[in-house]
């Protein structure tokens, strides 16, 4: 998997989970601020739109998660 493969991956997990504690009528509800989690990453997709800088791409490339397919 790649770094974009990556943040996809990771970006639809947080954003099913933080709906999923967030939402009054999940059954995994705990309080409506995890919504907060699901606007942040919301935002960090959308600004990454427009300036093509994403935090979490720095960390896996960090990590050592290939850029492109070989």
């Amino acid at each position: 998997m790649t770094i974009t493969d990556w943040v996809h991956s990771i970006a639809g997990f947080f954003i099913l989970i933080t709906l999923g504690l967030g939402v009054t009528a999940s059954p995994i509800f705990v309080h409506e601020y995890f919504l907060f989690g699901t606007a942040f990453v919301g935002a960090n997709l959308l600004q990454f739109g427009f300036t093509k800088f994403c935090p979490m791409a720095l960390f896996l490339k960090a990590l050592g998660v290939p850029e492109t397919r070989e």
